[in-house]
Protein backbone atom coordinates (compact mmCIF):
# COMPACT_ATOMS: atom_id res chain seq x y z
CA UNK A 1 0.00 0.00 0.00
CA UNK A 2 1.48 3.36 -0.81
CA UNK A 3 1.88 5.84 1.56
CA UNK A 4 0.20 9.58 1.27
CA UNK A 5 3.02 12.25 0.22
CA UNK A 6 4.22 14.29 4.05
CA UNK A 7 3.03 17.93 3.74
CA UNK A 8 5.69 20.03 2.87
CA UNK A 9 8.15 21.90 6.08
CA UNK A 10 10.20 24.43 5.78
CA UNK A 11 13.32 22.56 6.98
CA UNK A 12 13.53 19.10 7.43
CA UNK A 13 16.25 17.94 9.86
CA UNK A 14 17.77 14.45 11.07
CA UNK A 15 19.88 12.30 13.59
CA UNK A 16 19.34 10.87 16.92
CA UNK A 17 16.94 11.86 19.97
CA UNK A 18 17.42 10.51 23.66
CA UNK A 19 16.25 10.54 27.01
CA UNK A 20 18.53 13.54 28.48
CA UNK A 21 18.62 12.28 32.38
CA UNK A 22 20.08 15.62 34.12
CA UNK A 23 22.04 15.20 37.90
CA UNK A 24 21.62 17.44 40.58
CA UNK A 25 25.59 16.34 41.47
CA UNK A 26 27.79 13.76 40.49
CA UNK A 27 26.27 11.19 38.50
CA UNK A 28 28.39 8.72 40.82
CA UNK A 29 26.75 10.07 44.01
CA UNK A 30 23.18 9.36 42.65
CA UNK A 31 19.96 11.05 44.04
CA UNK A 32 17.73 13.46 42.32
CA UNK A 33 17.73 13.28 38.40
CA UNK A 34 15.00 14.55 36.24
CA UNK A 35 14.43 13.64 32.40
CA UNK A 36 14.73 15.76 29.63
CA UNK A 37 14.83 15.62 25.56
CA UNK A 38 18.58 15.69 24.21
CA UNK A 39 19.59 15.72 20.46
CA UNK A 40 21.23 18.20 18.00
CA UNK A 41 19.14 17.83 16.04
CA UNK A 42 16.12 18.19 17.81
CA UNK A 43 17.34 21.09 19.89
CA UNK A 44 17.25 23.18 16.48
CA UNK A 45 13.76 21.58 15.55
CA UNK A 46 12.37 23.20 18.97
CA UNK A 47 13.98 26.33 18.51
CA UNK A 48 12.74 26.90 14.87
CA UNK A 49 9.16 25.91 15.68
CA UNK A 50 9.11 28.43 19.34
CA UNK A 51 9.63 31.24 16.33
CA UNK A 52 7.01 29.72 13.68
CA UNK A 53 8.71 27.84 11.34
CA UNK A 54 7.50 24.67 10.12
CA UNK A 55 10.11 21.60 10.72
CA UNK A 56 10.16 17.79 10.59
CA UNK A 57 12.57 16.00 12.00
CA UNK A 58 13.25 12.43 11.41
CA UNK A 59 14.49 9.72 13.15
CA UNK A 60 14.32 6.44 14.60
CA UNK A 61 12.82 5.75 18.44
CA UNK A 62 12.23 2.31 20.45
CA UNK A 63 8.30 1.35 21.43
CA UNK A 64 9.26 1.98 24.70
CA UNK A 65 8.44 4.89 27.30
CA UNK A 66 11.49 7.15 26.72
CA UNK A 67 11.07 6.81 23.29
CA UNK A 68 7.00 8.06 23.58
CA UNK A 69 8.35 10.48 26.00
CA UNK A 70 10.52 12.01 22.69
CA UNK A 71 7.73 12.02 20.70
CA UNK A 72 5.40 13.63 22.86
CA UNK A 73 7.35 16.00 23.64
CA UNK A 74 8.36 16.97 20.35
CA UNK A 75 4.87 16.91 18.98
CA UNK A 76 3.84 19.38 21.80
CA UNK A 77 6.73 21.90 20.52
CA UNK A 78 4.89 21.69 17.29
CA UNK A 79 7.82 19.72 15.57
CA UNK A 80 6.08 17.51 12.87
CA UNK A 81 6.64 13.47 13.84
CA UNK A 82 4.78 12.27 10.96
CA UNK A 83 7.86 10.97 9.19
CA UNK A 84 9.70 9.47 12.60
CA UNK A 85 10.35 5.07 12.07
CA UNK A 86 9.40 3.13 15.48
CA UNK A 87 11.62 0.56 16.23
CA UNK A 88 10.22 -2.50 18.07
CA UNK A 89 13.63 -4.03 18.32
CA UNK A 90 15.92 -1.41 19.64
CA UNK A 91 15.53 0.88 22.23
CA UNK A 92 15.73 4.51 22.77
CA UNK A 93 19.30 6.32 23.70
CA UNK A 94 19.94 7.40 26.85
CA UNK A 95 22.37 10.23 27.94
CA UNK A 96 23.14 10.97 31.35
CA UNK A 97 24.43 14.51 32.14
CA UNK A 98 26.45 16.10 35.35
CA UNK A 99 27.49 19.72 35.38
CA UNK A 100 30.64 20.40 36.96
CA UNK A 101 30.59 24.69 36.12
CA UNK A 102 28.22 26.33 34.96
CA UNK A 103 30.10 26.19 30.82
CA UNK A 104 31.21 22.66 31.74
CA UNK A 105 28.99 19.46 31.42
CA UNK A 106 29.81 15.89 31.16
CA UNK A 107 28.01 12.95 29.70
CA UNK A 108 27.80 9.72 29.51
CA UNK A 109 26.20 8.21 26.60
CA UNK A 110 24.00 4.75 26.29
CA UNK A 111 23.12 4.94 22.95
CA UNK A 112 24.97 2.02 21.33
CA UNK A 113 22.56 -0.93 19.75
CA UNK A 114 19.97 1.92 19.91
CA UNK A 115 16.97 2.51 17.59
CA UNK A 116 18.67 6.26 16.27
CA UNK A 117 21.74 4.55 15.91
CA UNK A 118 20.79 2.60 12.80
CA UNK A 119 18.88 5.44 11.18
CA UNK A 120 19.01 4.45 7.18
CA UNK A 121 18.65 5.70 3.60
CA UNK A 122 15.26 4.50 3.45
CA UNK A 123 14.15 6.33 6.89
CA UNK A 124 14.35 10.16 4.97
CA UNK A 125 13.18 9.04 2.08
CA UNK A 126 9.45 10.27 2.48
CA UNK A 127 10.67 13.84 4.25
CA UNK A 128 13.43 14.64 0.85
CA UNK A 129 10.21 13.96 -1.09
CA UNK A 130 8.47 16.46 0.94
CA UNK A 131 10.82 18.88 -0.60
CA UNK A 132 11.71 20.70 2.40
CA UNK A 133 13.25 23.99 1.79
CA UNK A 134 16.48 23.71 4.29
CA UNK A 135 17.51 20.16 5.46
CA UNK A 136 19.83 21.04 8.42
CA UNK A 137 22.03 17.94 9.99
CA UNK A 138 25.31 17.27 12.16
CA UNK A 139 28.33 15.61 12.60
CA UNK A 140 27.08 13.27 15.19
CA UNK A 141 24.82 11.14 12.96
CA UNK A 142 27.44 9.81 10.71
CA UNK A 143 29.73 8.85 13.80
CA UNK A 144 26.45 6.62 15.09
CA UNK A 145 26.64 3.77 12.56
CA UNK A 146 27.75 2.68 8.86
CA UNK A 147 24.35 2.98 7.91
CA UNK A 148 23.45 6.37 9.75
CA UNK A 149 26.76 7.62 7.77
CA UNK A 150 25.18 6.45 4.49
CA UNK A 151 22.26 8.18 5.03
CA UNK A 152 23.52 11.27 6.25
CA UNK A 153 25.74 11.10 3.20
CA UNK A 154 22.70 10.46 0.96
CA UNK A 155 20.48 12.97 2.31
CA UNK A 156 23.07 15.83 1.81
CA UNK A 157 23.73 14.72 -1.74
CA UNK A 158 20.23 14.35 -2.50
CA UNK A 159 19.38 17.87 -1.08
CA UNK A 160 21.82 19.26 -3.06
CA UNK A 161 20.60 17.86 -6.41
CA UNK A 162 17.08 19.16 -5.93
CA UNK A 163 18.15 22.49 -4.97
CA UNK A 164 17.13 22.66 -1.36
CA UNK A 165 19.75 24.57 1.28
CA UNK A 166 22.27 21.96 2.96
CA UNK A 167 22.82 22.99 6.33
CA UNK A 168 25.51 21.38 7.94
CA UNK A 169 26.82 22.04 11.37
CA UNK A 170 29.84 19.92 12.47
CA UNK A 171 29.07 19.27 16.31
CA UNK A 172 31.96 16.89 16.79
CA UNK A 173 32.17 14.41 19.46
CA UNK A 174 34.97 12.91 20.42
CA UNK A 175 33.47 10.45 22.10
CA UNK A 176 31.65 8.74 19.41
CA UNK A 177 34.95 9.02 17.05
CA UNK A 178 38.61 9.21 16.16
CA UNK A 179 39.10 12.89 15.22
CA UNK A 180 41.41 11.67 12.62
CA UNK A 181 38.53 9.23 11.24
CA UNK A 182 35.86 11.66 11.59
CA UNK A 183 37.97 14.36 9.76
CA UNK A 184 37.82 12.19 6.69
CA UNK A 185 34.15 11.75 6.83
CA UNK A 186 33.23 15.46 7.80
CA UNK A 187 34.91 16.94 5.20
CA UNK A 188 33.26 15.02 2.73
CA UNK A 189 29.85 16.06 4.25
CA UNK A 190 31.17 19.99 4.31
CA UNK A 191 31.85 20.17 0.43
CA UNK A 192 27.84 19.28 -0.04
CA UNK A 193 26.96 21.46 1.77
CA UNK A 194 25.53 25.34 1.47
CA UNK A 195 25.91 26.41 5.04
CA UNK A 196 29.09 24.92 7.48
CA UNK A 197 28.54 25.79 11.11
CA UNK A 198 31.63 25.16 13.02
CA UNK A 199 33.23 25.81 16.48
CA UNK A 200 36.71 27.29 16.54
CA UNK A 201 38.33 23.89 17.27
CA UNK A 202 36.04 22.48 14.69
CA UNK A 203 37.00 23.94 12.02
CA UNK A 204 40.40 22.11 11.27
CA UNK A 205 38.52 19.08 10.80
CA UNK A 206 37.29 20.32 7.55
CA UNK A 207 40.81 21.05 5.61
CA UNK A 208 42.27 18.77 3.08
CA UNK A 209 45.21 17.74 5.81
CA UNK A 210 46.00 16.91 8.91
CA UNK A 211 47.73 19.91 9.74
CA UNK A 212 46.58 22.80 11.76
CA UNK A 213 45.91 25.83 8.74
CA UNK A 214 44.84 29.21 9.43
CA UNK A 215 41.49 29.86 9.38
CA UNK A 216 41.18 31.92 7.09
CA UNK A 217 43.06 29.59 4.77
CA UNK A 218 40.16 27.01 5.31
CA UNK A 219 37.30 29.24 5.09
CA UNK A 220 38.93 29.56 1.83
CA UNK A 221 39.11 26.18 0.86
CA UNK A 222 35.56 25.86 2.05
CA UNK A 223 34.28 28.65 -0.40
CA UNK A 224 35.96 26.95 -3.20
CA UNK A 225 34.15 23.70 -2.67
CA UNK A 226 31.17 25.50 -2.89
CA UNK A 227 30.24 26.29 0.69
CA UNK A 228 28.52 29.46 0.56
CA UNK A 229 28.33 31.08 4.53
CA UNK A 230 30.79 29.64 6.59
CA UNK A 231 29.77 30.30 10.19
CA UNK A 232 31.81 30.03 13.06
CA UNK A 233 30.87 29.51 16.63
CA UNK A 234 33.12 31.38 18.91
CA UNK A 235 31.52 30.95 22.70
CA UNK A 236 31.67 33.88 24.68
CA UNK A 237 33.45 35.99 22.05
CA UNK A 238 30.35 35.48 19.65
CA UNK A 239 30.28 34.58 15.91
CA UNK A 240 31.76 35.66 12.70
CA UNK A 241 30.35 34.84 9.18
CA UNK A 242 32.31 34.76 5.84
CA UNK A 243 30.72 34.68 2.39
CA UNK A 244 32.46 34.81 -0.72
CA UNK A 245 32.26 38.89 -0.58
CA UNK A 246 31.89 39.71 3.13
CA UNK A 247 32.84 39.15 6.34
CA UNK A 248 30.48 39.87 9.74
CA UNK A 249 30.89 39.49 12.92
CA UNK A 250 28.89 39.40 15.95
CA UNK A 251 29.50 40.02 19.86
CA UNK A 252 27.67 37.01 22.18
CA UNK A 253 25.04 39.01 24.40
CA UNK A 254 26.26 39.39 27.67
CA UNK A 255 24.42 38.00 30.29
CA UNK A 256 24.75 35.46 33.08
CA UNK A 257 25.65 31.96 32.15
CA UNK A 258 23.95 29.02 34.16
CA UNK A 259 24.10 25.88 31.56
CA UNK A 260 25.89 26.17 28.59
CA UNK A 261 24.66 22.96 27.07
CA UNK A 262 22.31 23.32 23.92
CA UNK A 263 23.45 26.91 23.12
CA UNK A 264 24.88 26.01 19.78
CA UNK A 265 22.10 24.61 18.64
CA UNK A 266 20.42 27.61 19.78
CA UNK A 267 22.29 29.86 17.46
CA UNK A 268 21.95 27.70 14.47
CA UNK A 269 18.07 27.77 14.91
CA UNK A 270 18.66 31.41 15.14
CA UNK A 271 20.81 31.64 11.78
CA UNK A 272 18.65 29.33 10.34
CA UNK A 273 15.43 31.43 11.25
CA UNK A 274 17.16 34.54 10.22
CA UNK A 275 17.78 32.65 6.59
CA UNK A 276 14.09 31.79 6.54
CA UNK A 277 12.85 35.39 7.51
CA UNK A 278 15.49 36.71 4.30
CA UNK A 279 17.10 38.49 6.75
CA UNK A 280 20.59 40.24 6.14
CA UNK A 281 23.66 38.44 7.12
CA UNK A 282 24.21 40.52 10.01
CA UNK A 283 20.43 40.25 11.16
CA UNK A 284 21.16 36.42 10.90
CA UNK A 285 23.76 36.05 13.10
CA UNK A 286 22.09 38.53 15.74
CA UNK A 287 19.51 36.17 15.91
CA UNK A 288 21.72 32.91 16.50
CA UNK A 289 23.61 34.83 19.62
CA UNK A 290 20.36 35.61 20.92
CA UNK A 291 18.92 32.59 20.90
CA UNK A 292 22.54 31.15 22.20
CA UNK A 293 21.80 33.82 24.84
CA UNK A 294 18.41 32.35 25.93
CA UNK A 295 19.85 28.74 26.48
CA UNK A 296 22.93 29.30 28.28
CA UNK A 297 20.69 31.97 30.73
CA UNK A 298 19.02 28.65 32.54
CA UNK A 299 19.72 25.28 32.59
CA UNK A 300 18.35 22.64 29.74
CA UNK A 301 19.23 22.07 26.29
CA UNK A 302 15.81 23.69 25.06
CA UNK A 303 13.89 24.33 27.43
CA UNK A 304 14.49 28.19 27.71
CA UNK A 305 14.47 28.71 23.80
CA UNK A 306 12.20 31.99 23.09
CA UNK A 307 9.23 32.68 20.70
CA UNK A 308 9.45 35.28 18.20
CA UNK A 309 7.19 37.78 19.94
CA UNK A 310 10.11 37.43 22.91
CA UNK A 311 13.25 38.13 20.83
CA UNK A 312 13.42 41.71 22.20
CA UNK A 313 13.89 41.06 25.78
CA UNK A 314 16.81 41.10 24.92
CA UNK A 315 18.66 43.92 22.90
CA UNK A 316 22.07 44.66 23.48
CA UNK A 317 24.32 43.18 21.41
CA UNK A 318 27.56 44.44 19.41
CA UNK A 319 27.83 44.16 15.75
CA UNK A 320 30.93 45.00 13.54
CA UNK A 321 30.72 44.52 9.74
CA UNK A 322 33.87 44.64 8.07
Amino acid sequence: MSREPLPKAQVLTFGETMGSIRAAGLLRHGGAMSMSLGGAESNVAIGLSRLGHSVRWVGRLGEDEVGKFALRTLSAEGVLTDAVVHDALRPTGLMLLEKRIADVSRAAYYRAGSAGSVLSVEDLGPALDAEPSILHFTGITPALSESAAQATLRAAETARERGITVSFDVNYRAKLWDREYAAEALSVLAGIADIVIASEDEIDLLGSSSARAPEAELVDGLHARGVRDVIIKRGAEGATAYTLDSTCHCDAINVPVVDTVGAGDAFTAGYLSGLLDWETLEERLHRGVTLGAFAVAATGDWENLPARDELSLIRSAGTTIR
